[in-house]
């Protein structure tokens, strides 16, 4: 019987749980507390022992006062995992002045050193893992749709700065298409890297409202957080999932994916 075990059971993993169940996979996470759905991460015997019974473990934790969590209690545990999965970030690539990153690009050279680190660390586990560094995150309940009915959406004036982008979707079927697949590092992002303005202006006009108006940082009052999004400009390439996995995203673009979430 396969059997997952998933540290964080967030939106993404929360997903990706679903998915395994209805294909009769048994499937236990942890979280902070302990609920019906979850064993409480601190509870050290019981992750131990859900470690030994799983066939494959899936983080999607993100580190925490700047180190992982999950391999600062359990790495020793999990050196005999035979499959481990990591969700990571495209993030670690740091800024590349808007030119392709794939997986061969230097890592740890950006704001996101944290997770640079952490993703190094989990693949020092060894052959069983996969890492699956992932952009922008949108699908249903949040997606760029819900920034703009909220009145939370930004157009902000930087000539050039492109991102990329993935539906969770689509992240879901990567991991699944890995659990048969060789080990290695993955990005799984959609086809078309695009300036953020372009999402919030399509956006609108699926909402059949006006965009809102082109401004500064200053002017638009971002948070330090949201500023660091803006302060690196990069397009991600996801070949190599497409190559050796088989993989190819569902929603190609941000209008697919949109125009699904809209119409749901």
């Amino acid at each position: 019987m396969t059997k997952l075990l998933i540290f964080g059971l967030g939106y993404t993993a929360g997903r990706i749980a679903g998915r395994l169940r209805g294909e009769g996979w048994t499937v236990s996470a942890t979280r902070r507390e302990a609920d019906e759905d979850a064993i409480a991460f601190a509870d050290r015997e019981a992750v131990t022992a859900a470690i030994r019974d799983a066939t494959h473990i899936l983080s999607s934790v993100p580190p925490v006062d700047d180190s992982d969590p999950v391999l600062d209690l359990y790495g020793k545990a999990l050196k005999h995992a035979p499959w481990i999965g990591y969700l990571s970030s495209t993030g670690v690539y740091g800024d590349t002045g808007g030119a392709w990153a794939d997986e061969t690009a230097p890592i740890g050279g950006g704001r996101r050193q944290a997770r640079a680190a952490a993703d190094a660390r989990w693949q020092a586990l060894g052959d069983a893992v996969r890492v699956f560094r992932l952009p922008g995150i949108y699908g249903p309940g949040r997606s760029v749709l819900d920034r703009i009915d909220a009145g939370k959406a930004h157009r902000i004036d930087l000539p050039g700065q492109v991102f990329s982008r993935v539906h969770v979707d689509d992240i879901v079927a990567g991991v699944l298409a890995a659990l048969d697949g060789p080990s290695g590092v993955y990005n799984l992002a959609d086809n078309e890297p695009a300036p953020h303005n372009d999402i919030i202006e399509y956006g609108c006009r699926l909402l059949g409202i006006e965009p809102p108006p082109l401004q500064t940082m200053a002017e638009a009052g971002l948070s330090a957080m949201a500023r660091g999004f803006y302060a690196e400009n990069r397009r991600i390439a996801n070949g190599k999932a497409k190559r050796i996995l088989g993989w190819a995203p569902r929603y190609p673009t941000y209008r697919e994916g949109l125009q699904a979430i809209a119409t749901r």
